[in-house]
């Protein structure tokens, strides 16, 4: 159940009407790193860890709700940047200029130039947000990234963060509003403060890494082929320990071609770089595939369920519907 308070969660403001700027801003409602974007993708997301996660369930919801308040400043401050436009498309019959925004024919011709470029963003939206990009591109759900793996989806919840936030860093650079300044201020460095929660959510799982349940292939995980025929780069990415336990290392094949003659094709690949079997591959396979699952069914109920008690006094389902 949502419960909508009047008050934002932060004190938007504006010094005065930049209609160029709200056109901008719009990437962060209706675009494909926006709120809006990451609010569904955490809210869809949860469902599917209710019961085995009920924990990380309600870190997802917490954050989602918090995305939508943050899709709620951007929209009331690109409505306020719009100030105006609204009022004086209304006024249709004397077909006024829009105000002191469109006084000059050169002003009339950039914000006639804007529309071009998204067209629904004056023309049909009247002078708030509209759900689209910058370019006008609609909103879609294809935006939500939801793997049903909670390590696969948090790893991505990173990523949406990280772009949301070099995006609202950008933005900065094309406005000198100090109120609107603050605003953006604020929103990227929760951006910050979401990736923190989710790396400490993944890092509280294990095992965590590779995504998902099954492991990879002990012949090929530890290969780094040099794709290249410049100067041979190294570095931590290839030379050394990997992200594996102490003493696997990484394999580098400085000639792929010759290397996947003489291996007719990766099929004679020897294990190397690591002390792991392919049995013990299997057996971590089907021990972490019983603790997953596990984790699940054993909070599935049988028979009729119900998702809530009344009241909810903790973060776990009621097993069975009252």
């Amino acid at each position: 159940m949502f419960h909508h308070v009047k008050e934002l969660q932060y004190n938007a403001r504006v010094s005065g009407p930049d209609p160029r700027f709200a056109g901008l801003l719009l990437e962060q409602f209706g675009g494909g790193n926006g709120e809006l974007k990451a609010a569904m993708q955490y809210f869809v997301q949860a469902f599917g860890i209710r019961r085995s996660y009920p924990d990380k369930y309600d870190l997802l919801m917490d954050i989602a709700t918090e995305e939508f308040s943050h899709l709620e400043i951007v929209g009331a401050t690109i409505t306020m940047l719009l100030d105006g436009i609204n009022g004086e498309l209304k006024n249709a019959a004397e077909r006024s200029d829009l105000s002191k925004l469109l006084r000059s024919p050169t002003a009339r011709d950039e914000a006639i130039n804007d529309a071009m470029i998204s067209p629904q963003f004056l023309v049909l939206s009247g002078g708030g947000p509209a759900l689209t990009n910058c370019q006008g591109t609609p909103w879609s759900g294809s935006c939500v990234n939801a793997n049903g793996d909670l390590t696969v989806d948090l790893r991505s919840d990173i990523g949406a963060e990280s772009r949301a936030k070099i995006v609202y860093e950008y933005l900065l650079q094309f406005t000198e509003d100090p109120y609107v300044h603050d605003s953006l201020r604020f929103l990227m460095t929760r951006e910050i403060a979401h990736m923190q929660m989710f790396q400490a959510a993944l890092e509280s799982i294990e095992p965590n890494f590779p995504p998902g349940v099954l492991q990879g292939d002990p012949r090929y995980t530890h290969l780094y082929f040099n794709m290249s025929d410049t100067a041979t780069v190294r570095g931590q990415w290839n030379r050394g320990q990997g992200p594996w336990p102490e003493g696997e290392e990484w394999q580098y094949v400085e000639s792929p071609r010759d290397h996947v003659v003489e291996t007719s094709g990766l099929v004679d690949q020897e294990i190397s770089g690591t002390t792991r079997t392919e049995n013990q591959v299997q057996e971590l396979d089907r021990k972490l595939s019983r603790q997953r699952h596990d984790e699940v069914a054993r909070h599935a109920p049988n028979g009729a369920a119900q998702w809530s008690s009344y009241p909810q006094k903790s973060v776990e389902s009621p097993e069975r519907a009252q």
